[in-house]
């Protein structure tokens, strides 16, 4: 039967338009799914476009909760597929594998797959998402300013924003507040010692509460949807993702660091100022990499990217050294024994080194180490680490060939929180961490600052602010729940990192 009018012949048409639209979309929802069947890999089931993350995109589920979803699925497998969105990842779980990921094979995955359009976002051009080799070269640059030396040098700078921190602590109590939003406070100080101890700002100029520093430098983790849609843009197709042309940043807030720090930087050059710090290692950098006419132009560097590396940095350590400390004194006040037991240690370490907090002393406590460990697997600063392979690679014992390119999740918060592993997960062990029990556990299994070539660069600089922070807390404060102390924690659903939903809440008794 024919259609009777030209009406009639114009809706046929349409509808074989539709139709046809609606299966090359259909299509393009699907055309990856195939993949991990193909390789006979176990994988959970998706649906089209969102694959398997559509409680993510709708923030109903956090991203470790999803993680930790994937992880249990795969019970009894080294490996298996997802999809977020339209992208294939696999995701290990095998610790051997985990390790060779990471180590012993890292030739294999030395980018970390994490993408930006450094045209539309120059600050991103960092060591996050630098590929090889050109990581590699700035990173060996960089490693430069957390030397053992460099970092006893910063004692002095972080005990001056630690005495900040105590100023505002107690002028908070003196207004006969009992209880206390420890994250905003802590955040304060940790944005102090960055400022002066990797970037020699005036501790003036960043600890008043109006500070452009300390705004800009906040405003960095707030959640938009505008974020949330570039990365759902990113996970349909890359392509997508050039063509919105999304900043990760705003653009006053990249615009001020931007400013800020090469102020700073042509301030030293022109007053010949040299200070142990950052900064000044990047300025050895930009000698090196940039100014210096004798190297190959493939070896070069911009100016931009030396910027793009401080702020870098800046985004690495400005809330995941808040986060933990915050994360460690909520924990502290939940166990007030091993609390004591801090506090204990601190004070005799304390007046076996003549009351002096150097390098020996902090070497020396040992028990706050563990707690500072424990409560860096109970509260990552990543809940996963992600790898992109840059070359085929044959997994160890197995069938399966890595295609180049294949993204790869490694699920850190879901092994931190594995029975397998970690007895009573959920509890608060320190003891966990002594010499004795880490030699009982795989390696592969402990990632809160990843593990290899690409691991956390600060990672020592971290360890000693949050050490001394504890110990200058612990020394003249009590820390007990209150009324609002949540138990457990509830995270913020659209933001990735571990942020609390409702703040910490804390009651500080003085010492006397």
């Amino acid at each position: 039967m024919y259609p009777s009018s030209i009406a009639d012949w114009w809706t046929c048409i349409a509808t074989l338009c539709l139709v046809i639209a609606v299966s090359i979309a259909y299509y393009f929802c699907v055309s990856t799914f195939k993949k991990w069947e193909k390789l006979n890999v176990p994988y959970s089931k998706p649906i089209p476009l969102f694959g398997n993350i559509l409680n993510q995109v709708l923030c109903k589920d956090h991203a470790l909760e999803f993680y930790n979803k994937i992880y249990y699925e795969f019970t009894g497998h080294r490996y298996g597929g997802l999809y977020q969105m339209r992208t294939p990842y696999l995701m290990i779980r095998d610790p051997q594998l985990i390790n060779d990921v990471l180590i012993k094979d890292f030739s294999y995955f030395t980018d970390r797959g994490a993408y930006s359009d450094f045209k539309v976002n120059p600050l991103s051009n960092n060591l996050l998402f630098m590929r090889n080799p050109q990581w590699k070269i700035m990173r060996h640059k960089l490693t430069q300013a957390f030397t053992p030396g460099k970092l006893k040098s910063m004692y002095g700078q972080i005990e001056e924003c630690s005495k900040i921190l105590m100023e505002n602590i107690d002028k908070y109590l003196a207004e006969d507040n009992n209880e206390i939003e420890i994250r905003d406070m802590i955040s304060k100080f940790s944005t102090d010692v960055i400022g002066t101890c990797l970037f020699g700002f005036n501790l003036n100029d960043i600890s008043d509460d109006e500070s452009a520093f300390r705004k800009y430098g906040k405003s960095i983790f707030s959640p938009s949807l505008k974020t949330l849609f570039g990365q759902m843009c990113l996970m349909i197709t890359p392509t997508l993702f050039k063509l919105v042309r999304l900043k990760d940043f705003p653009t006053e807030v990249t615009d001020f660091f931007h400013t800020a720090l090469k102020d700073t930087i042509t301030h030293r050059e022109e007053n010949k100022i040299i200070r142990n710090d950052f900064v000044q290692v990047l300025m050895k950098a930009r000698n090196d990499l940039v100014l210096n006419e004798n190297l190959p132009n493939n070896e070069k560097f911009t100016e931009v990217q030396i910027i793009a590396n401080a702020f870098g940095m800046l985004i690495a350590g400005f809330d995941t050294v808040s986060s933990t400390l915050c994360y460690c004194l909520h924990e502290l006040s939940l166990n007030k024994s091993i609390q004591d037991r801090v506090r204990q240690e601190i004070q005799l370490k304390l007046s076996e080194n003549d009351g002096q907090i150097n390098n020996a002393f902090l070497t020396d406590l040992h028990y706050l180490d563990m707690v500072i460990a424990e409560t860096l697997r109970m509260y990552p600063s990543v809940i996963a680490l992600f790898r992109k392979a840059t070359q085929s690679y044959q997994v160890p014992n197995d069938s399966l060939i890595i295609e180049i390119g294949q993204k790869i999740i490694i699920p850190v918060y879901a092994l931190h929180y594995d029975s397998k592993y970690y007895t009573d997960p959920k509890k608060f062990i320190p003891e966990r961490f002594s010499a004795e029990e880490k030699a009982k556990r795989p390696t592969g299994i402990y990632l809160p600052f990843g593990d290899g070539p690409r691991m956390c660069i600060g990672k020592r600089f971290a360890e000693m602010e949050m050490k001394l922070a504890v110990v200058e807390i612990l020394t003249k404060f009590e820390v007990f729940p209150s009324k609002k102390t949540e138990i457990p924690l509830k995270f913020s659903n659209n933001i990735f990192i571990l942020v609390p939903k409702n703040g910490i809440w804390l009651k500080l008794k003085k010492i006397n």
